[in-house]
């Protein structure tokens, strides 16, 4: 037997390898412990001669559903990708503003209701903007975003001062028609302090 510091050194381990290659399985091994693999595929033993339903119904169901519509799919994508729109963002022409509508233009009422709902719209996603803008700066400069964000804190003051004299109170009720009379009393009281 070799000894441990010629195992070390590698000089047998050649001849350790070379013995365990040389052993091989017995020729007498147990065959009902280990059977040998089968030579061929066994044929399936059909037990009765009706085809399987599922079969039948996963075949009727592809045949009368999914490829009519995934057929009419693929026409119509066809049919479009010719025809293909390009996309914008939808752009409203101006209505006139209530004060424009004449007593009793109830359509002109309500146009000028959904203009004024969509610049109520427009005017939130600004200051929503300009605030992102101001808390970026804010992060970018730290300590001293006082001095080097001065340009966004002006604005962010400016616009906000802006929408809360246009939309400010008036609850959550907010319409064309309340904003216009919150818009003509604060001209009354400019008039009556001027005066």
């Amino acid at each position: 037997c070799a000894t441990l510091k010629e195992l070390r050194r590698g000089r047998t381990v050649g001849l350790v390898l070379g013995a365990k290659q040389e052993q091989k399985m017995p020729e007498d091994h147990d065959k009902d412990a280990y059977p040998a693999p089968p030579r061929q595929t066994p044929i399936v033993d059909k037990q009765t001669a009706l085809p399987n339903p599922t079969l039948i119904l996963t075949k009727a169901f592809y045949y009368a559903v999914d490829l009519p519509v995934t057929t009419f799919r693929e026409t119509v994508d066809s049919i479009r990708s010719k025809n293909r729109l390009v996309y914008y963002h939808r752009k409203f022409r101006r209505v006139p503003d209530l004060t424009d509508c004449v007593e009793g233009d109830y359509p002109c009422y309500y146009e000028a209701e959904m203009q004024w709902k969509r610049d109520y719209i427009v005017d939130q996603e600004i200051v929503k903007v300009i605030q992102k803008r101001m808390g970026a700066c804010q992060q970018r400069e730290g300590n001293s975003y006082i001095q080097n964000c001065a340009k966004e804190l002006q604005q962010f003051e400016e616009v906000t001062k802006n929408y809360q004299l246009r939309y400010g109170d008036l609850g959550a009720y907010a319409s064309a028609r309340k904003c216009l009379m919150k818009q003509k009393e604060r001209m009354i009281a400019a008039q009556a302090q001027s005066s």
